[in-house]
């Protein structure tokens, strides 16, 4: 009897097997405000593996006021990260791009045309200032685009100023930028504001792609034991398209 009502009292673990692909973590050590050791990245890759993921392109910052990463600082990284998946024996694809500030360092690489880390289908991450607004946002995007590259704009929900300009979300829509939305906002972890606004861009189908943002395993854990799971299971997000763009 006992037994029956703890086993209903017990929380249905979210799968993400549906979505087959991670396009936004931090998962290479030390080189960002994502994990420090190896061992802590062998674990994240577990711990995705087990949420259902096959495959993750992790997107460390490069941010030049303070994260200077470049493509061989990355991509050395990232084969001793694969090197440590493959001796723990665990059965997930990862690759890595780049989660790009847009600043005066980034625009400089994109009309120079340095060689930039890119998501599956050629898709560049990008992510804003959080206090201020970007005053040339649209020429930016629109740049981007001019330079042969998809625009994915990381967590839109978490850019406080759009909230008093929702309109400006379908903007940037109809601009050809595709919005990819935190897991951990629909959970809450950012505050209830952060994860009304989330769940207004998916009721509007706003958004293309889901992204966990885990910057450490304590980030996979909530949204491992969540029970806000509706959005996950029921949105037609594209993220398994880009397997096959591998």
């Amino acid at each position: 009897m006992l037994d029956w009502i703890f086993k209903n009292k017990t929380k249905k673990q979210i799968n993400l097997a549906h979505l087959g692909i991670d396009i936004h973590s931090h998962i290479l050590p030390g080189i960002d405000d994502g994990v420090e050791t190896i061992e802590e990245a062998v674990a994240m890759a577990a711990k995705m593996r087990d949420l259902g993921y096959t495959h993750v392109v992790t997107t460390p910052h490069i941010i030049w006021d303070c994260y200077k990463n470049t493509p061989e600082i990355i991509s050395s990284k990232l084969d001793e990260v694969k090197t440590a998946v493959r001796a723990a024996g665990l059965d997930i694809v990862i690759g890595a791009a780049a989660e790009y500030f847009i600043d005066e360092h980034f625009m400089q690489m994109l009309i120079n045309r340095e060689t930039l880390l890119t998501l599956p289908g050629n898709r560049l991450l990008v992510e804003l200032p959080y206090s201020t607004p970007l005053l040339n946002l649209a020429e930016t995007l629109f740049s981007i685009i001019e330079f042969g590259y998809q625009p994915v704009l990381a967590h839109p929900e978490r850019y406080t100023y759009f909230h008093s300009d929702l309109p400006m979300y379908r903007k940037l829509s109809d601009q050809g930028c595709e919005l990819q939305v935190n897991i951990l906002s629909l959970t809450g972890y950012y505050g209830d504001n952060i994860s009304k606004i989330a769940e207004w861009l998916l009721r509007n189908d706003l958004i293309t792609f889901i992204g966990t943002d885990a910057h450490k395993i304590q980030h996979l854990n909530m949204i491992q034991q969540s029970d806000r799971h509706k959005w996950v299971s029921t949105y037609p997000f594209q993220n398994e398209k880009l397997v096959g763009l591998w």
